[in-house]
């Protein structure tokens, strides 16, 4: 239970990965200003987060049972909070999905979209109410650089993400959308690993040799050189909080800031598309030596501009 003082912050998604480093984050918050109420599908998979924890659990940290893609859950899971007095929603709950679009069935496309787009709605309109009548509260969504700028294979991930970006855009005044580039996590890597030994039907043999030859093998490079871990995006998230001002977008990643710009500095969209694909499919051995020169043109004062929330 929250003292006086604290915040109450509630985190989806809280099994792994960057929901567990923020929660683990805010609750070990030296000033203990945040209770942080964690929470997951599925308890039993607390383990890691609670080791991480340590002796917070029961003090600034409790967890809650939560299936995002449930209305009934989320309502029993507000329901429990204490007044369901919640100060910062961290909507962080998503999955990925990326393949050849021929090969992949609807059902996985709806899947997608009940956790990355459905599910931040469930929360939301669960939780914004209660801060409407308090006025006061804020709304954090964890996006993605990809609801910014599609990338070939993530076609419906990247939708699920873009469709978060306008529905945000819309409620703005209250919210804060924060876009990773590639992190590193163990669900990322795995994922990778899977698909490139599966098999996929109803794709013509070019598109599965791009997929698994040049595509798969472009994005570990730019994990591998761009990607940051779950604990740069946790101490984003805690700026973010702890800001006056919090900002609207918070690109997580500064090495993203190029492809953003030149995105939003041609209207026709045909900039940005080009040379990520020129990058991605023509550049061949060049990948490697291109991501080293694109981190090295991106000069610390970008790095510190860019993930400040103020």
């Amino acid at each position: 239970m929250a003292t006086v003082g604290q915040k109450v912050v509630l985190i989806t998604g809280c099994s792994s990965g960057i929901g567990l480093k923020i929660a683990v984050l805010l609750a070990k918050d030296e000033n203990q200003r945040y209770h942080v109420i964690a929470t997951m599908r599925d308890l039993k998979r607390k383990d890691k987060l609670l080791e991480a924890a340590g002796d917070t659990y029961g003090k600034t940290l409790s967890l809650l049972t939560l299936d995002v893609c449930s209305e009934e859950s989320v309502k029993q899971c507000i329901n429990n909070v204490k007044d369901r007095h919640i100060d910062v929603l961290i909507n962080n709950a998503g999955i990925g999905l990326v393949g050849p679009l021929e090969s992949i069935g609807i059902d996985e496309m709806k899947k997608v979209f009940e956790t990355n787009f459905f599910g931040v709605i469930r929360m939301i309109k669960e939780v914004m109410p209660d801060m409407k009548k308090r006025r006061s509260g804020h709304i954090i969504v964890m996006s993605s650089a990809m609801g910014l700028q599609g990338v070939v294979f993530n076609d419906v991930y990247a939708a699920s993400k873009f469709a978060m970006e306008g529905f945000c855009e819309s409620l703005a005044v209250q919210f804060s959308v924060e876009s990773p580039g590639p992190v590193h996590t163990e669900f990322e890597m795995k994922m990778l690993e899977d698909v490139s030994q599966k098999e996929y039907p109803g794709a013509d043999p070019d598109t599965v040799h791009y997929f698994k030859k040049v595509y798969l093998p472009s994005s570990v490079d730019i994990f591998q050189t761009l990607g940051q871990t779950p604990d740069d995006i946790a101490k984003c998230t805690k700026k973010v909080i702890e800001a006056s001002s919090p900002r609207f977008r918070n690109l997580t990643n500064p090495l993203y800031t190029p492809i953003v710009a030149l995105k939003m500095a041609d209207e026709t969209g045909g900039l940005s598309v080009n040379a990520f694909y020129h990058l991605l499919f023509n550049l061949g051995g060049l990948m490697h030596i291109s991501m080293t020169v694109l981190r090295w043109m991106t000069c610390g004062c970008l790095r510190s501009r860019t993930i400040s929330p103020n």
